[in-house]
């Protein structure tokens, strides 16, 4: 298995992207720990992946505490011995469905600032202990509109390419002492609950149908379709592998070719 014997935290695991990469990384054979506010979906989560023989623990975490998550990560390791694999799909939110000519000054910056905080926290504190023993991966997701730029988009775009940087500078920062950071980025999933949102949104927007606006997404890929969540985990328990041990300071695409890097 490619994650044997690796320990795994996966921030925002009681949302939907959250909860596939935690199944794929349980799979894969290491433990994964599920910090979050909400501890009911992270429960179902945690009993899904010890249901299928995995191994997983829930604990009550603000993503966006710096003390909270230090202390976090300082008793898995206390716990463990290490801390392998770190994993941010934290829920933000994104002005989206409209021209961000409509968005007020204090909608941009709140949603930058939110996003810019549970990155930089998670991350933060993720490298500091890696850094300790030399090894570790820091993954983190955004959408397309990253580098793609499509209208009525918000603040989306704009969020995904702050996050892009942060991953690169940290890349740098964290790479002479063994650790990896990469950033996945994924063209939305359909069978995501929030990315339906997000499309019967942008497709209200549009003056389109939710399956037409679907449909002329997907066409924009090199697949001529979209991402499952079940993808996005595979593609994340490979970046988080010793399989992708030359891997960092990019943007590994998980869009089914709607862009290219």
């Amino acid at each position: 298995m490619l994650l044997e014997g690796k320990n795994a935290v996966v921030y925002g695991a009681g949302g939907a992207v959250g909860a596939a990469v935690a199944r794929a990384f349980a799979a894969e054979g290491a433990r994964v720990s599920l910090p979050g506010r909400s501890l009911e979906p992270l429960e179902a989560v945690g009993a899904e992946i010890r249901g299928a023989g995995g191994r997983a623990d829930v604990a009550l975490v603000d993503a966006f505490d710096e003390g909270a998550v230090d202390a976090h990560l300082r008793r898995l390791v206390d716990d463990s011995g290490q801390l392998d694999i770190s994993f941010n799909a934290v829920g933000l939110g994104y002005v989206i469905g409209q021209s961000l000519t409509r968005a007020t000054s204090s909608d941009f910056v709140k949603s930058i600032e939110m996003a810019m905080r549970t990155h930089f926290v998670t991350a933060i504190a993720a490298g500091r202990q890696m850094a300790q023993t030399g090894s570790g991966t820091i993954l983190t997701i955004v959408a397309a509109s990253s580098r793609v730029t499509m209208p009525n988009q918000g603040t989306l775009g704009i969020v995904g390419a702050a996050t892009e940087a942060l991953c690169r500078q940290l890349a740098v920062d964290l790479g002479a002492h063994g650790v990896r950071v990469i950033c996945m980025c994924s063209a939305g999933s359909p069978d995501a609950p929030g990315v339906d949102y997000a499309m019967n949104v942008s497709a209200e927007a549009a003056g389109m149908s939710r399956d037409a606006f679907e449909a002329e997404h997907a066409s924009r890929s090199a697949l001529k379709r979209l991402p499952r969540l079940a993808e996005v985990g595979a593609a994340a328990a490979l970046m988080a592998s010793d399989r992708a041990s030359a891997v960092t300071a990019t943007v590994a695409n998980v869009t089914c070719g709607q862009i290219f890097t």
